[in-house]
């Protein structure tokens, strides 16, 4: 039988403080929220300053830029790959058949009409899990977490929540930043209650102390869909360049955040409910930042540089209206950035 623990009930926490500029479609911002920083446009999304460079794609991409891919060109560009001349085109034929034989090329040809122009593959699945080493019930679904915390399909992000440490034991990784977040998706779902453990896919569906059966079938249907967003990352030692574009356009806005984490932690557990116990954890967060806000319709580039040797992640997320902040809505897009 599956148990959780339940809270009914906004706490606050405190990564990188270094500075923006803010082009066309997309706004940095320094100001965090719940983090003893003032309000931002991160509000209920943990927002902290994080640095961060954008540049509109259209104008870093020079003349043949722009959205759409042609609006910098003077002209319509020929379609990739394009080369005028039958003859040519019959070469090549010739030569794949010669190559490969008439099955080969057929196989060959059906592979290129797959992928021509097709976008890039659906970037991994986004799993947060809201535990703490003060439940009880939580260390089921921590190792659940590390099960799938390794897949290339899946980014699994461990947050732990500081509700529970009256109980005799302080959760050394639990930060009221975390605790915050939670709450905004209970209040984006309309729910008054908390749990732990609760697994939120993808920003959007909730799951209280899964099964390994549901939280594979949550992810698989999750994985069917298309992401949102067009996300991409390039760049190598802590100095990334990131690609926002959405077709159709976004109806409202998104927020970019940067998350790290430690991969591996082994704790033992000196008091509270799980006393005695020596508990392994993966994909701890450590920070979890927002750092820019885009308004979904224009193309934009930005440049992360990140330090130190934790991994880190890109989450392109939607902000939801709420009563005094925004609230965390669906998950877009997600990539590494190492």
């Amino acid at each position: 039988m599956a148990l959780a623990r339940a809270i009914i009930g906004t706490a606050a926490g405190g990564w990188l403080a270094l500075t923006f500029a803010a082009v066309c479609g997309a706004q940095a911002f320094a100001d965090g929220v719940d983090l003893g920083h003032g309000p931002g446009p991160g509000a209920g999304l943990l927002g902290d300053s994080a640095a961060m460079v954008l540049a509109d794609a259209g104008t870093a991409a020079g003349n043949g830029g722009g959205n759409g891919g042609g609006n910098g060109g003077g002209g319509a560009a020929p379609a990739p790959g394009t080369l005028s001349g039958p003859s040519l085109i019959e070469n090549l034929n010739q030569a794949l058949e010669n190559a490969l034989g008439k099955a080969g090329v057929s196989d060959a040809m059906s592979l290129m009409a797959r992928t021509a122009g097709a976008e890039p593959a659906r970037g991994p699945v986004v799993v947060e899990l809201f535990t703490s080493q003060g439940c009880s019930a939580c260390p089921p679904a921590d190792e659940l977490l590390a099960k799938i915390a390794d897949r290339a399909d899946v980014i699994a992000l461990s947050l732990h929540v500081d509700y529970w440490d009256y109980l005799g034991w302080e959760d050394p990784f639990a930060q009221p930043a975390f605790t915050a977040r939670q709450k905004a998706y209970a209040r984006a779902a309309r729910s008054r209650t908390i749990f732990t453990p609760q697994m939120i896919v993808e920003g959007e569906q909730s799951l209280v102390a899964p099964s390994e059966t549901e939280l594979e079938q949550m992810i698989a249907r999750e994985y069917e869909a298309p992401d949102a967003v067009a996300l991409s990352v390039s760049g190598t030692k802590g100095n990334y360049q990131i690609e926002l574009r959405a077709d159709p356009p976004l109806t409202q806005n998104a927020v970019v955040q940067i998350v790290r984490f430690a991969p591996q932690a082994r704790v033992e557990i000196l008091r509270g409910e799980n006393a005695g116990m020596v508990l392994d954890y993966a994909n701890v967060v450590t920070a979890w930042h927002a750092v820019a806000d885009w308004d979904g319709r224009t193309p934009t580039r930005l440049t992360a540089k990140i330090d130190g040797d934790e991994p880190a992640v890109v989450i392109v997320q939607s902000a939801t209206p709420g009563k005094s902040a925004p609230l965390p809505g669906p998950i877009l897009a997600a990539a590494r950035l190492n």
